[in-house]
């Protein structure tokens, strides 16, 4: 599967619609970036039951600022809705294949209790600013 431009208008919609995806976040006068784009087209003939996205930084500013990307190339890597991976730097063809393989092992069940849990120590550490002096909510 070849990769897929990404825009701010697709980007939900390619996330939600899809179980893996992995996106680079590039720019056209990035060495690093340009040299990690065949490493990165190469993985997407090999996994074709992954999404492999690319923003282009310089034409979707506000996607890249929306994903707090302040260095390029950034590779993020969503599962079943949920960011599992965010690094920004080049990686080469082995390191890439061992992040998509971590990815596909990842236990998912795990993953969403610990999302879960995490949006509850949320909720619970704000219960916890407004309970009075007599209140155990922590």
């Amino acid at each position: 599967m070849a990769t897929v431009e990404i825009t701010t208008e697709n980007f939900g919609p390619t996330i939600e619609g899809n179980d893996i995806v992995f996106v680079d976040f590039w720019a056209t006068w990035c060495q690093p970036c340009v040299g990690f784009a065949p490493t990165f087209e190469a993985a997407s003939e090999k996994h074709d039951d992954v999404v492999f996205a690319k923003v282009d930084t310089e034409a979707q500013q506000a996607l890249a600022a929306e994903a707090n990307i302040t260095s390029i190339p950034t590779l993020m890597a969503f599962r079943e809705k949920v960011l599992v991976f965010a690094q920004p730097g080049a990686l080469n063809g082995t390191q890439l294949d061992s992040v998509i393989d971590a990815v596909k092992a990842l236990d998912m069940a795990e993953v969403h209790a610990a999302v879960a849990a995490k949006e509850n120590e949320g909720d619970t550490a704000s219960e916890g600013d407004t309970a009075s002096e007599g209140d155990t909510a922590k």
